[in-house]
Formats: structure tokens, C-alpha cells, sequence
């Protein structure tokens, strides 16, 4: 009885929405998250995951915390410095919900790892500061039919959209493997926090089957300028999801 009047304390604000509700915060801390990156974007994925009730969090990540993250990375801090990220992550997301799994995997995931640390996820969260990283969650999510979402930011824009295996379109029908990346560019500060929070959003989404998807469509956000959408097809060429009908 306490345990209940604790949860409906916390997640009394989901149970008053129709959409969601007691079955559907039951769904949430039956379901289990993979969000790989744990910086900026992942920063503000996790914390509002983990705040939802979303019961088990994978977060993979083989970097170390310093001092340059903190301007972005707002789930570490000046305690954090040298500690590996996903150690970071866990001790306060903790702190924030300390009756969510959350399994700190701190290493980089690869073409070598990827299937077996996918496998049991519902979700992927794709929040990683590279191309490659996201083309081989692209292709393994595929792979295993796993819902993705990726999210990207630079400077003062960032977009999110989702990858719902088998159907395509998928991140290769947007991005060309052989494309030139040049030099990192910097990023707003709060701009991560924008973007990570609509990948939550998205994923609590699909957990949830509720709502209309990112699914063929970019959301973009430029800080500067604002809000625009973009609408995109498979690519009939596409290596990864060229034979999937829709």
C-alpha cells in the first residue's frame, strides 16, 4: 500500500492523461531503453526517461567525463570529472529515480557488440556524436526490428526523426556513408536539452503506441529561426531497407 501511494505521488500527473494513465505507467516500468551516447543529447533522453518511470535503461557510452562536457552534459558534473560517463549517468539518475534499472555498459558499441547489446531492448535511442555510430544502430536495429530514434545537433540546429523497422525509410535513405563529415562544430548549450527531450518524447511514444510518429518526417529546430518539419521517402536504392514494401 505505501508502494502505491509512493508511485501514484511521483506519476500522478501520467495517471490524470487518458493517453496514458495506470496501464500505461504500468507499460513504462515494464519497458526497457538502450540510449547510446550519454552526452548532451543523451543527458536530457535519460533524465526524462527515468523521471517517466520507464522501468530498465541501458546507457553505452566509453567516454570519461571532463570538464568541456559540462557546458552541455547536464546529467554529470564538477564530481564527475574523470569518472567514465555511463558510471556518471547512473549515479544520478539514481539519485533522481531509485527504482529504475539502469544497466552502464562503458564501452563503444561497434559491428562486433551491437547485436547482443540491442537484443533485449524495446527501443533505441540513438544519441551518439558521430555518422558511423548511428549507421551501425541503423542497420542492426534493422536487423532486429528494433524502433530507433536518432537525434543530431550542431551549432544552433538540431533535428529527431524515427526509424520503425521494417518499414523504411530509414537513416540510410538520408545519409550517404561515403559523405565528407569535416571538423565537429560546436553546439548551444540548451540546444541538447531541446532535442534529447523530443527524442524522450518520441520514444515514451513508442512505448506507448500513442500519437503520430516521427516516421518519414524530420523535425527540425534551429534556434535562431525556429520550428520546420520535413518529409521524406525511401530511398529505392537503399541498402538496408530496399526490400520493405510499404
Amino acid at each position: 500500500m505505501k508502494e502505491q501511494k509512493h508511485n501514484f505521488s511521483r506519476y500522478q500527473s501520467h495517471f490524470i492523461i487518458p493517453q496514458i494513465g495506470t496501464e500505461g505507467q504500468k507499460k513504462l516500468k515494464e519497458s526497457k531503453v538502450l540510449i547510446v551516447g550519454a552526452g548532451g543529447l543523451g543527458s536530457a533522453v535519460a533524465q526524462y526517461l527515468v523521471a517517466s518511470g520507464v522501468g530498465y535503461i541501458g546507457i553505452i557510452d566509453p567516454d570519461i567525463v571532463e570538464l568541456r562536457n559540462l557546458q552541455r552534459q547536464i546529467i554529470h558534473n564538477e564530481d564527475s570529472i574523470g569518472m567514465p560517463k555511463v558510471i556518471s549517468a547512473m549515479i544520478n539518475l539514481k539519485k533522481l529515480n531509485s527504482e529504475i534499472n539502469i544497466l552502464p555498459y562503458p564501452e563503444e558499441i561497434n559491428e562486433k557488440n551491437a547485436l547482443k547489446i540491442i537484443q533485449p531492448y524495446d527501443v533505441v535511442v540513438a544519441c551518439p556524436d558521430n555518422f558511423k555510430t548511428r549507421f551501425i544502430l541503423n542497420d542492426f536495429c534493422f536487423k532486429l526490428e528494433k524502433p530507433l530514434i536518432i537525434g543530431a545537433v550542431s551549432e544552433f540546429e538540431g533535428h529527431v526523426f524515427d526509424v520503425l523497422p521494417p518499414h523504411g525509410p530509414c537513416y540510410n535513405c538520408l545519409f550517404s556513408e561515403a559523405e565528407e563529415l569535416g571538423e565537429p562544430a560546436g553546439i548551444l548549450s540548451p540546444l541538447a536539452g531541446v532535442i534529447g527531450a523530443i527524442q524522450a518524447v518520441e520514444g515514451i511514444k513508442i512505448l506507448l503506441g500513442i500519437g503520430k510518429l516521427l516516421h518519414g518526417r524530420m523535425f527540425i529546430y534551429n534556434a535562431l529561426n525556429g520550428f520546420r518539419e520535413v518529409k521524406f521517402s525511401k530511398d529505392p536504392f537503399c541498402k538496408i531497407c530496399f526490400n520493405v514494401k510499404n
